[in-house]
């Protein structure tokens, strides 16, 4: 086992739903005397479950994890706020002596957590009409306006993402640059190594499909009944949560379960392939392809292979 006084000092795995990274980061955290911080912006709320793939407390296998249930589903998501939190459970594993094992699929608090990265301020005017915009005409026409002035941008959010839509047009408006442009070069914050979870597209493809009936299974529309009660469909974040944002237009009577099951399965699917996008831009990530047990071996091999390098 490597010496926990030349680790890394934190360990990212990244890459898309379904991949198997919650798994992989528990392993890891087991063999490194680590602990997972969530890198999950959706698992960041209270109450969403089985929607999000949380771990239960059986499958953490005794392993702390951090930032989990920590925004009721009618607060806003702010990358951010993220940022700052995530930092500081990071900082103070680090000074525990313990490993930050740093785990998601959303890539921009990803690199929120571990990279040098600034966010532009907010202008109250500018968010105040773009939220009247997509109020009134829907967040279809406002991601074909941030197509035209920022392409990359609209390729890594989805068209439905209405609040992600408004902010990068905010930031385009207050910066005159492309929202993208405001990224800036990948440069850590912390000694860092990235590990992607690389699976084929079918095989991905199938694992969502799975996944998405195991969560009906399990009561994924009883969570959402519940969550309603307390705000869900109020939430500007939390109400276009995949799986959540189909059940609440069943519930409404806007399409039958069986209807808001396959549209769940399309748009994670879709939402897969835009993360793929995403982290495979990031020339630092490692991406890995075994499974099970070999995985962990051969992101072992990885971590220590960055310790000799």
């Amino acid at each position: 086992m490597v010496s926990s006084a030349t680790l890394p000092r934190v360990i990212a795995v990244v890459g898309p739903t379904a991949a198997g990274k919650s798994d992989l980061g528990v392993a890891l955290a087991q063999e490194l005397n680590g602990e997972v911080v969530n890198a999950d912006s959706m698992q960041l709320y209270r109450g969403m479950d089985i929607g999000t793939a949380k771990l239960n407390d059986e499958e953490r296998r005794g392993v702390a994890h951090h930032l989990l249930d920590i925004w009721d589903v009618t607060e806003t998501a702010s990358v951010a706020e993220y940022q700052r939190l995530a930092r500081v459970e990071i900082d103070r594993l680090l000074e525990a002596g313990r490993t930050p094992i740093l785990v998601g699929g959303s890539g921009l608090y990803v690199r929120g957590a571990i990279d040098a990265l600034e966010f532009p301020g907010t202008d109250p005017d500018v968010r105040a009409r773009l939220e009247a915009e997509l109020e009134e005409g829907g967040s279809g026409a406002l991601h074909a306006r941030l197509a035209t002035v920022d392409p990359e941008a609209a390729r890594a959010i989805l068209p439905s993402n209405g609040r992600r839509v408004v902010r990068a047009l905010e930031v385009v408006e207050i910066t005159g640059r492309p929202f993208t442009a405001n990224l800036p070069g990948h440069t850590y914050v912390y000694d860092a190594v990235q590990i992607g979870v690389d699976v084929p597209r079918p095989e991905l493809d199938e694992r969502i499909t799975l996944r998405v009936d195991r969560m009906w299974e399990a009561g994924l529309v009883g969570e959402v009944r519940a969550l309603e009660r307390v705000g869900l469909r109020a939430g500007r974040t939390a109400s276009r949560a995949l799986g959540y944002q189909q059940v609440l237009a069943q519930l409404a009577g806007e399409c039958s379960q069986e209807e808001a099951r396959a549209e769940t399965v399309r748009a994670t699917k879709r939402f897969a392939r835009r993360q793929d996008s995403w982290f495979r831009r990031d020339p630092r990530v490692h991406w890995l392809g075994a499974r099970g047990a070999e995985l962990c071996e051969q992101a072992m091999k990885l971590v220590e292979q960055a310790v000799t390098a």
